[in-house]
């Protein structure tokens, strides 16, 4: 791929003086190349009635926590995922300036004291990762009370300031469990929604609890937990059988769909851990079309995207968003891809 320039966005497009479906939206057509500059309203103009689009409905938590390792070491833990058993994946970081930065230096059975008068007790890292930790909690509350008063989304440098979790939550959540936003979704509002459906593209659901985001070069993604409901694989089917498209708002969506896909390309409901790792060499079996954000190319993500659009694809789409000035990110524009 070309040297691409990156412009951040740093902070919501609302507290930029413009709605979530106001963000641009590039829409490039795996036929002929062609490249077309709209924005995030505009989706309903390019699908058609009898197409589905498939979102991921995992809400956002307040993942991030204040914590003192023993030796007093001022750390934020990142909570990644929830494991069976009631343990966790969490991520350890130590605070610089503005953001955080990875910190590698606990033994097992460290324990942390967080905020509010929890604790986090360390037992082994995750399998070869040497950024993510098997944990134990042990909070004064409930989880998501407790995330309420003492939690704070996760945030990276790019962004300059906390904002508060509705920043971080697309319309549709309704099962908290991502430790961050699959955002690829947050350019939805209800009057998006309603104009899809009014011109007969279908919507369904699923889940796919996204861990943390913070991968150094190379890592594949964790395992994360999903949910693909009956209602939402039959729907799928009938829909190829009728000759409409099926487009994934966001690569969780690519992801848990492909991990229920059989070789005839057909989707079963399913939930469980997947580590399916989608590549051009794999392929992507499940869906005709995706909306995403706009990655480093280094990201695991465009993996993914090449394995839908082909690299021919990327190669101009990425050209064009680094020539007009796209911005990238959880705050920032989006990438349609269909044939």
């Amino acid at each position: 791929m070309t040297t691409v320039t990156v412009r951040e966005a740093t902070e919501p497009p609302e507290a930029r003086g413009i709605t979530r479906d106001a963000v641009r939206m590039m829409v490039a057509h795996r036929a002929d190349l062609s490249i077309v500059h709209a924005h995030a309203h505009d989706l309903p103009r390019f699908l058609d009635e009898g197409d589905l689009v498939v979102v991921n409905t995992s809400g956002t938590l307040a993942a991030a926590l204040d914590a003192l390792g023993e030796d007093g070491t001022p750390l934020v833990v990142h909570l990644s995922q929830r494991l069976p058993a009631g343990l966790w994946l969490v991520e350890l970081r130590r605070p610089d300036g503005r953001a955080t930065e990875p910190w590698f230096e606990a033994p097992p059975g460290h324990v942390l004291r967080l905020v509010g008068g929890g604790f986090v007790n360390l037992a082994t890292r995750f399998e070869s990762s040497t950024r993510l930790w098997v944990a134990t909690l042990d909070l004064p509350d409930p989880l998501l009370t407790y995330l309420a008063v003492h939690g704070r989304p996760i945030r990276y440098g790019y962004v300059t300031r906390d904002w508060p979790l509705s920043a971080y939550q697309n319309v549709y959540a309704r099962e908290p469990g991502s430790a961050e936003m699959p955002s690829a979704g947050r350019p939805f509002t209800p009057e998006l929604v309603t104009r899809l459906v009014a011109k007969g593209v279908a919507v369904s659901p699923l889940v796919l609890h996204t861990g943390v985001s913070s991968l150094e070069a190379n890592e594949h993604p964790h395992p994360e937990w999903y949910r693909v409901p009956a209602s939402t694989a039959a729907r799928i089917n009938q829909t190829r059988h009728n000759g409409g498209r099926v487009v994934a708002i966001g690569t969780t969506v690519v992801r848990a769909l492909e991990s229920v896909v059989d070789g005839r390309r057909v989707v079963h409901a399913g939930e469980g851990w997947t580590d399916v790792v989608v590549t051009p060499e794999r392929g992507a079996h499940a869906v005709d079309g995706l909306l995403a954000g706009w990655h480093e190319p280094e990201a695991s993500h465009l993996q993914m995207l090449e394995a839908i659009a082909g690299r021919a694809v990327l190669d101009v789409s990425y050209a064009a968003a680094s020539g007009e000035g796209y911005l990238w990110h959880e705050f920032g524009d989006v990438h349609l891809i269909v044939e």
